[in-house]
């Protein structure tokens, strides 16, 4: 059964694992990243980082974040005071010739 607060997480198409995070640390994680309380903590200070490079303190300066690496990327969404890190597989598309 599916919680809510990773209700449709499962579905995102090419999805290696995901987090779940508040203040408190994870309250979901699963596949690639399941029990990675490592990751959790250095998504946590880059977060932080983001917002006091901006000079907002506790007021958001953005909603999403995307670190990307050659293989997969990390895609991280603020909603309310949760962070979601879904850990997804970079598709390389063979460029078109015309």
């Amino acid at each position: 059964m599916t919680s809510t607060l990773t209700q449709g997480l499962e579905r995102i198409p090419d999805q290696l694992g995901y987090l779940v995070m508040s203040e408190d640390g994870v309250l979901a994680s699963a596949g690639d990243l399941e029990n990675d309380e490592r990751l959790a903590g250095v998504i946590r200070e880059m977060v932080t980082t983001a917002c006091d490079f901006h000079g907002l303190g506790d007021q958001m300066p953005f909603k999403r974040m995307s670190i990307v690496f050659g293989e997969h990327s990390f895609l991280v969404t603020i909603s309310g005071q949760k962070i979601y890190v879904v850990k997804r597989q970079n598709v390389v598309r063979e460029p078109i010739s015309v």
